[in-house]
């Protein structure tokens, strides 16, 4: 593969799509994800870090280069020639990355980290380490580091020091330290040209610095500290894993993954990392998912419970007392859909013009309008979140059931309303068969949570409640012509969101009505053990474009035949569902018709679906 390490210049934009583009984007499968529990960088197979924001999950861009290849902004570390290859892999129950280069004169890898947060309560340092290492042979590399501050609108300079350099916008400043000589490139980056023989390191670390603070020298001796910390870091917090079934490997990189999501400081988890990474290429359907949306939280207390990680499900809870403490009566009710990482609800979304997209695929997002939109089945699954960790051994306490039967209360008054339902759709609200479904899910797991805990309730109220809700789904939302439960009363069309139903314990999994939805699910909305949410053309979602498959609906597909008792086709499907997984484990948001990668990257949904099915498909299969 030819590199070159000139700026990229182009007279015409790419149509979306097209060779032209595509010759300048990785595919999103190819990269490897690394992080320290504030905020994450996609590096790609190629060496190049394409999407770094700083110094949080959901701050503006540093390396957009996923997003604009030419105006993004890039962290290059490749080969200095032509006719090398690439592969990468994380070193085993870590997040660490290492990207491997072969080329006729060697083989030479970098190791790419962050390091976590120090325990005892000293400042957590953010920085980012990349560790050349020639292996064999005698390697010549190339590194470019073209930052981009604030999804590349503001300006910045740089200023080469004794160890390294400063790179300076208004609001962010950068320090790389590194005892490569460097030089500038056009004003605002920097390069270097170094070769080494085997055995030999060369290491480039990207702090987060004060405006007027020197970049700090790095020794070797200070960065294989590092990497040994970090080693030790990840393989401790693994090590706390009850999980010991058939698919460990999988279940374990979905778990460090999961944990890369988390922001440390409140616990919260986002949805992913990235923003408008496109659900289809060159089309509208591109969002931004650095946030945490209220639907997650019982999903993932579900995976981090089942594989043992009490703390960080206690803190995920913490968070989410939070929210319903300080709810406040709003047109689309106490709760929003979703929330900022540190719990704050503007979310006002906004589009950048300057940037083309991910291979021409605009508009760019960042924001995301959907908080405000009225979503009625999160109060279900933040009830079911409670009962789970109240089973955990994580108990609510009294002032959070006060608050939380409040915002109960406001959803008995209003679960008969339409929603936009958990797709999000921007098409007009609709009474959604899912959103009835959660509903009785969060009066249901009320009554338990205030049986098993005598905790004060109105219960002959809720129980009435809960039983107008069961009846409502089975009479007008069940379709006697397609003998299946349908997307929402006023129509035949399927949604994959009701293989659900099951899973949260409103229809027994061998039920005949429940049978014969899932054979027409499995029928119509499944291809190859992918699944896709509904068809928009039968049910039009207010959007442009056309869905690709959703890999969170693939794993509850897989998780409803194994509980129906088809072990088999569940098995069969479970393990295709691996093989769309990228080189390193990783799942987008979507898959696409040739089996590529789409939307938002990597998405927590997918792998906390993926650890739920496996963590039952074994038990079934005993």
């Amino acid at each position: 593969m030819a590199l070159d390490v000139r700026p990229l210049r182009f007279a015409t934009r790419p149509q979306p799509g097209g060779s032209h583009a595509a010759a300048r984007y990785l595919p999103i499968a190819e990269h490897g994800l690394i992080g320290d529990l504030h905020t994450v960088a996609l590096v790609g197979t190629e060496g190049t870090i394409d999407w770094y924001c700083c110094p949080r999950f959901d701050s503006p861009s540093v390396f957009a280069a996923i997003l604009d290849a030419d105006r993004g902004g890039h962290f290059r570390v490749a080969p200095d020639g032509d006719g090398w290859s690439a592969k990468q892999l994380y070193l085993p129950d870590t997040n660490i990355l290492i990207t491997r280069f072969l080329t006729p004169e060697g083989v030479g890898e970098v190791q790419d980290f962050m390091p976590p947060p120090r325990t005892g309560g000293a400042a957590h340092r953010q920085r980012m380490i990349r560790r050349i290492v020639a292996v064999r042979g005698r390697m010549r590399f190339v590194v470019d580091v073209a930052p981009r501050f604030d999804y590349a609108r503001a300006r910045h300079e740089v200023a080469l020091t004794a160890r390294g350099a400063l790179f300076r916008s208004r609001d962010l400043a950068l320090g790389l330290s590194t005892r490569c000589p460097l030089e500038t490139v056009d004003g605002r980056d920097v390069r270097a040209r170094f070769a080494l023989q085997a055995g030999e390191v060369a290491t480039f670390v990207l702090d987060r610095v004060e405006r007027d603070e020197l970049p700090e020298p790095c020794s070797e001796a200070d960065v294989a500290a590092e990497f040994d910390a970090t080693v030790a870091f990840w393989r401790r917090w693994l090590g706390r894993s009850r999980y010991a079934g058939r698919w460990r490997e999988m279940v374990h990189r979905s778990a460090l993954t999961l944990k890369l999501l988390t922001y440390a400081p409140t616990g919260a988890i986002v949805a992913a990392p990235t923003t408008s990474l496109p659900e289809q290429l060159g089309g509208a359907r591109n969002w931004d998912y650095r946030y945490t949306w209220m639907r997650d939280a019982a999903f993932s207390l579900y995976a981090l419970l089942r594989l043992g990680f009490t703390e960080e499900a206690g803190a995920f809870m913490q968070w989410l007392e939070g929210r319903f403490r300080h709810a406040v009566d709003r047109e689309s009710g106490p709760l929003q859909v979703m929330y900022g990482i540190d719990g704050r609800e503007d979310l006002p979304e906004e589009e950048l013009a300057h940037l083309e997209g991910y291979m021409g695929s605009a508009p760019v997002r960042i924001g995301n309008g959907a908080a405000t939109q009225l979503q009625l089945d999160i109060y279900g699954e933040l009830m079911d979140a409670v009962y789970l960790c109240n089973k955990g051994g994580l108990p609510i306490y009294h002032d959070g059931w006060v608050e939380l039967t409040r915002n109960l209360e406001w959803l008995i008054e209003h679960w008969d309303q339409p929603d936009e339902g958990i797709w999000e759709t921007r098409g007009g609200r609709r009474d959604y068969t899912y959103s009835r479904l959660m509903s009785w899910v969060a009066v249901e797991r009320a009554i338990r949570i205030a049986r098993q805990r005598g905790l004060p309730a109105d219960i002959g109220r809720w129980i009435a409640v809960r039983d107008r809700i069961y009846a409502d789904i089975m009479q007008r939302c069940w379709h006697p012509g397609r003998r299946a439960f349908v997307q929402h009363g006023a129509t035949d069309v399927l949604d994959a969101s009701l293989l659900l139903m099951p899973l949260c314990k409103f229809i027994a999994p061998t039920d005949p009505r429940w049978i014969s939805t899932l054979d027409a699910i499995s029928a119509e909305l499944v291809s190859d053990s992918l699944v896709y949410r509904y068809d928009p053309d039968a049910s039009p979602d207010g959007l442009a474009g056309t869905e690709a498959t959703f890999s969170l609906c693939s794993f509850w597909w897989v998780e409803a035949l194994a509980r129906a008792g088809r072990l088999d086709e569940a098995r069969l499907a479970f393990e295709k569902m691996l093989t769309y997984a990228n080189h390193v484990g990783l799942y987008s948001e979507e898959i696409g018709p040739t089996g590529e990668q789409l939307g938002n990257f990597p998405q927590a949904f997918t792998h906390l679906a993926l650890i739920s099915a496996a963590y039952n498909l074994d038990r079934q299969l005993g």
